[in-house]
C-alpha cells in the first residue's frame, strides 16, 4: 500500500506565483497531494486557486507563516497523511526534489528531512545579510544540541506521521523553523539534510524586510534557546524517537 504525502503550501499575497507552484508539483511531485493555506490574501490569491481548482483552505483572518502551516499540519494529521511537507507558494522551493526527500525519510534513520541549499551551493541562496543570519542560526543550534543543520531557515522540511500529530498540536506562530529543529532535537528525533536548489523569486517581495530581520535574528535566538531549556516541560510532551 503506497503512502500518502502532503504538500502543505502556505501563500500569502502569492498571486504571482501560486501557479506556477502548483504546476511544478504536478509535474515534478504527482504522488503528492497539496493543500494551499490562504493566509487571508490581500491579492487573487484565493480567487485564481478558486478559478483553477486548487485544494485550498482559506484562513479567515491574516494569522502569519506559523498558523498557516499549523494549518496544513492539522489537515494532514485528520486526513492520515504518512509525511508532509511545507513548499512555500512563492515558487522558490523545487518539487523535483520530493521525491528523493521522501526516500530519505523513509529509511527511517531521521524524522526531519530538511532541503538545504547550504550542501552544494548551487541554485538561489538569498542574500549576503540573510546567509550571515542562517550561518548564525547553524552555529546556535550547534551550540544547544550538539546537531549541524547546514540550512536551519529552510521551509522545506518533510516530517513523518509523528511529527504531523505534534506540529498539529504546538508550532511557533512566528518564524518557526530553528525553533521546531531545537524543540525536535531536544524530543529526541534525528533531523537529516539533503541538497537541493532554489529558484528565484518570479513576483513579489520576501515579507522579512530589513528591520524585520532583526526582530527576526533576535526572537528565534531567544526562542531556540528557551526550546533548549526545557520546552517539554512547559508542555508535558515526550518522544517517542521514531
Amino acid at each position: 500500500m503506497s503512502k500518502k504525502r502532503l504538500i502543505i503550501i502556505p501563500a500569502f499575497n502569492e498571486a504571482g506565483n501560486i501557479v506556477r507552484t502548483v504546476e511544478d508539483i504536478r509535474e515534478n511531485a504527482p504522488s503528492f497531494d497539496y493543500v494551499i493555506i490562504n493566509d487571508c490574501s490581500g491579492d487573487d490569491t484565493m480567487r485564481i486557486c478558486e478559478k483553477k481548482g486548487y485544494n485550498c483552505i482559506n484562513l479567515p483572518i491574516r494569522s502569519g507563516i506559523g498558523a498557516a502551516v499549523q494549518a496544513g499540519y492539522l489537515y494532514a494529521k485528520r486526513y492520515g497523511y504518512d509525511c508532509a511537507i511545507q513548499v512555500d507558494g512563492d515558487g522558490q522551493h523545487d518539487a523535483a526534489f520530493l521525491e528523493e526527500m521522501a526516500d530519505e525519510l523513509d529509511k527511517g534513520k531521521v524524522q526531519m528531512v530538511i532541503g538545504s541549499r547550504f550542501i552544494e551551493n548551487q541554485g538561489f541562496l538569498s542574500s549576503g545579510f540573510r546567509r550571515l543570519g542562517i550561518r548564525w542560526f547553524t552555529l546556535w543550534i550547534f551550540l544547544l544540541t550538539g546537531a549541524r543543520i547546514t540550512d536551519p531557515t529552510s521551509g522545506m522540511r518533510m516530517v513523518g506521521r509523528d511529527v504531523i500529530n505534534f506540529f498539529a498540536e504546538e508550532y511557533p506562530k512566528d518564524y518557526p523553523e530553528p525553533e521546531t529543529a531545537v524543540t525536535l532535537l531536544q524530543l529526541g528525533y534525528s533531523i537529516g539534510e539533503i541538497p537541493v536548489r532554489m529558484k528565484h523569486r518570479q513576483s513579489g517581495e520576501s515579507s522579512i524586510s530589513p528591520t524585520r530581520a532583526v526582530y527576526y535574528m533576535v526572537k528565534v535566538t531567544i526562542a531556540c534557546l528557551m526550546a533548549r531549556l526545557g520546552y517539554e516541560r512547559f508542555f508535558g510532551l515526550t518522544s517517542s524517537g521514531s
